[in-house]
């Protein structure tokens, strides 16, 4: 039964996903169980390398909360190990406009926005160690400006 927090804009609604997102795989859902296993052991042997950024130490620590969460789901809950159930509970009905009602819980906020975030980090350059990574057009123009100064010093002298 649907509870009415604030309309249609925020709704409660308790489901059980057997699957992934939209309910897709309910029948492979130990894959599930093992890939989010493999990411939870990835995130933590990335999180060692993370020294002096604390934006990657903010985006891998929420990211593996919410994967811990959902894990944490597939591994305790009925209907048993490695292939439980996720507990889903937030109903935002105005967010999926023509397409079928998504239901989702906290965890998954998590382990969207944080891949999102992953891909932000790594497009403008920043790594693990807090240092920002020059682009090689940049680099790759200067270089170019220097070789072509040294024939034309060259001939001139």
């Amino acid at each position: 039964e649907t509870v009415p927090v604030l309309g249609d804009f925020f709704q409660l609604y308790l489901t059980r996903n057997p699957g992934a997102a939209f309910s897709l795989g309910e029948g492979v859902t130990w894959i599930f169980t093992l890939v989010l296993l493999a990411a939870a052991v990835t995130i933590v042997v990335l999180a060692a390398r993370v020294v002096h950024s604390r934006l990657w130490a903010v985006v891998l620590g929420l990211l593996l909360g919410g994967i811990l969460g959902n894990l944490t789901d597939r591994l305790l809950r009925e209907p048993g190990f490695l292939v439980g159930h996720v507990i889903d509970f937030i109903h935002t009905p105005w967010m999926w406009l023509g397409f079928p009602s998504a239901i989702y819980n906290i965890a998954d906020i998590f382990i969207v926005t944080m891949m999102i975030s992953v891909a932000v980090l790594v497009l403008v350059g920043l790594r693990f160690d807090g240092t920002r990574e020059h682009h090689r057009h940049h680099a790759t123009a200067a270089s170019e400006g220097d070789g072509a100064s040294a024939p034309d010093e060259a001939a001139k002298a």
